[in-house]
């Protein structure tokens, strides 16, 4: 399980192919209101999926569903810096 920021905001960080990123963010803008995608690390090829709560489930399950077409691994964030300006501030609200 990944920490949550104070937010109340489930966090869900994932390691992929770089050329599977731009995909991952195009599917969760179609599911709208369920995650927002930020990619944290572009060099490691990492991003996070910023999940309300109340959506955590229906994340999940499209991350089960998509598994079938690409590969990626579940990871515990890394350590910053990061690229993203979000997760810095969500990083020192924390």
């Amino acid at each position: 399980m990944t920490p949550r920021p104070r937010t109340g905001v489930e966090t869900i960080y994932l390691r992929l192919d770089p050329g599977d990123i731009a995909f991952v963010k195009f599917l969760f803008e179609a599911y709208e209101e369920v995650a927002i995608v930020r990619t944290v690390d572009r060099a490691a090829a990492v991003i996070v999926l910023l999940v309300a709560p109340d959506f955590l489930r229906v994340a999940r399950a499209i991350l089960e569903d998509i598994r079938r077409t690409i590969r990626f691994d579940e990871t515990p964030p890394p350590a910053l810096p990061v690229d993203d300006w979000l997760m810095r501030e969500l990083d020192a609200d924390g």
